[in-house]
């Protein structure tokens, strides 16, 4: 049967049920007929998948991506970025607007939409623009954009400072009931390349106060209560900014946020490293926007995640050419390549006790699911009738990051030779294998 596959003897992590339990997962024609601690024997042709001393979750779900197609082709393809993300465990992946041209149009939506059909390795949903052309002047038509498929509307990596056009987002966008999705900095204090502490003094590098972040949150938090539109923060860095998002929720507002796995881990400090630029004495894979900030600020993030303030675990997988990154801090392009090494760099929350195995799947899965899941789609999941993905992976297993191993065409991370303990031994979308270890092979997906 196609689409159709047992997994067998693996401990089951499913959030949306509460279920945690050794037990079998049989998908049917590419939806999920049973996850369950009782033994299924397996229907007349249907593959079965041992996964005895590893865990078995619902297809991890990746709320900001970058697969850079149209336009920047060189650095990421949909066909790339996607296998990549079935590496990583992902197998739903909303791609960001910051194409050429941008997501600010039906045609671009529905583009993206059939080549992800046509070359994909897994589900690829997009986010369209707030404003036309990203450019900050005029919203887009959202409604038009919502039928076409756009699941989420931002501008990316620049953030909307006008803030009556904020306010016209949020109420256009709630009747579609889709969140807006804010890169949160304020303009006016921006234009640094790097946290501003003493790292950056001692580079010489122009820094990123924390408030850029906060003040650009607690506005949008204001205008989330003016309006009722729902208001989701991109890539949280800092502790303030948590702290705001906490206060507005237990307030009721409908306001939500996303950390990465580098924000949640990685620190400021990592700057000055052994730099990859001959002369220079810094990282330039280590230029992220927003920056890596204070160890404080990471032991925050962790918090918030644990305690629910943060939902979402999201990668802001952000591949360069080698050209991009070969340079100085100043000219080096922002981002870090994020789908492969993800799991293992946030897995090191469980190892160290921060935070439990089921609590880390739920932001990997149900968290960001509930989030952008608003057609009901049944993403994030094992209960019965939802979509067949699956993400398995052995916790324990040690790797060494080889960035030119990497399935995406970004080998742009400051992981570079570090040990890893958690990694991705298979990823299942609609039933169908599309990544496994195992056999030592990428398959087509669906």
């Amino acid at each position: 049967m196609s689409g159709s596959i047992l997994i067998k003897g693996g401990r089951i992590i499913d959030p949306y049920r509460k279920l945690d339990t050794i037990g079998d997962v049989l998908i049917v024609n590419g939806v999920v007929e049973a996850a369950q601690a009782r033994p299924i024997n397996a229907p007349r042709g249907v593959p079965i998948l041992h996964a005895r001393g590893l865990v078995v979750t619902p297809g991890f779900v990746d709320l900001h991506a970058h697969l850079r197609e149209p336009g920047y082709e060189d650095k990421e393809t949909i066909a790339s970025g996607t296998r990549a993300a079935a590496a990583g465990g992902f197998t739903t992946v909303c791609c960001m607007p910051n194409t050429n041209p941008p997501i600010d149009s039906c045609a671009t939506v529905e583009f993206i939409l059939e080549r992800a059909r046509a070359e994909g390795a897994v589900r690829v949903l997009p986010i369209a623009a707030v404003t036309k052309g990203r450019g900050g002047s005029a919203l887009v038509d959202m409604s038009e954009l919502a039928d076409a498929g756009a699941v989420a509307f931002s501008d990316d990596g620049s953030p909307i400072g006008d803030s009556q056009l904020m306010r016209n987002a949020l109420s256009y966008s709630r009747p579609l009931g889709l969140p807006v999705i804010d890169h949160c900095e304020d303009p006016s204090l921006a234009g640094g390349v790097m946290h501003e502490g003493r790292i950056s003094t001692l580079l010489g590098l122009r820094g990123v106060p924390s408030a850029a972040e906060e003040n650009m949150v607690s506005r949008n938090i204001l205008l989330a209560e003016l309006t009722g539109g729902r208001m989701h923060m991109a890539h949280l860095s800092t502790a303030g900014a948590a702290t705001l998002i906490r206060q507005a929720q237990a307030k009721g507002l409908p306001v939500t946020a996303e950390v990465t796995p580098h924000h949640l881990t990685l620190t400021h400090d990592l700057v000055s490293g052994d730099g990859n630029t001959q002369g220079y004495p810094y990282n330039t894979n280590t230029k992220v926007n927003p920056p890596l900030r204070r160890r404080e600020d990471v032991e925050a993030l962790i918090e918030a995640m644990a305690d629910g303030t943060i939902q979402a675990i999201a990668t802001d997988h952000a591949p360069h050419t080698l050209a991009d990154k070969i340079c100085t801090y100043d000219e080096a392009e922002f981002g870090i390549c994020g789908f492969e090494t993800a799991l293992g760099m946030v897995l090191s929350l469980v190892h160290n006790g921060r935070i439990d195995l089921p609590t880390l799947v739920d932001r990997l899965t149900w968290g960001p699911a509930r989030i952008i899941d608003h057609k009901g789609l049944g993403l994030g999941t094992l209960r019965k009738g939802a979509p067949g993905d699956v993400a398995i992976f052995d916790p324990a297993a040690e790797w060494t990051v080889d960035p030119a191993k990497f399935l995406s065409r970004g080998k742009n991370t400051p992981l570079d030779g570090m040990t890893l303990r958690g990694n991705v031994v298979a990823t299942i979308v609609a039933g169908v294998a599309v990544y496994d270890t195992r056999k030592g092979a990428m398959r087509d997906g669906r």
